[in-house]
């Protein structure tokens, strides 16, 4: 490819992450909806927990059922 078409190419994705950018803005996030109950935010350690210890927990339970219910042959 060329130079021209390369500049072309990185022209059209990048204007089409700014319009993408731009027609998603987050201005009615804070306006409720009908029925809308958000309910208590999480603190710091609760959201540690949730979204890195938990996954690695999840990660090293499956790991080590596969390590343990491995059926094939040890090489010696």
């Amino acid at each position: 490819m060329d130079k021209k078409n390369a500049m072309r190419a990185g022209a059209v994705a990048a204007g089409t992450t700014l319009m993408m950018l731009l027609m998603s803005s987050p201005a009615l996030a804070l306006t409720r909806d009908d029925g809308d109950d958000p309910g208590p935010g999480l603190s710091a350690i609760d959201t540690i927990g949730l979204f890195v210890v938990a996954p690695l927990a999840l990660f090293a339970v499956i790991a080590g059922l596969v390590m343990v219910l491995d059926k094939s042959k040890k090489q010696a």
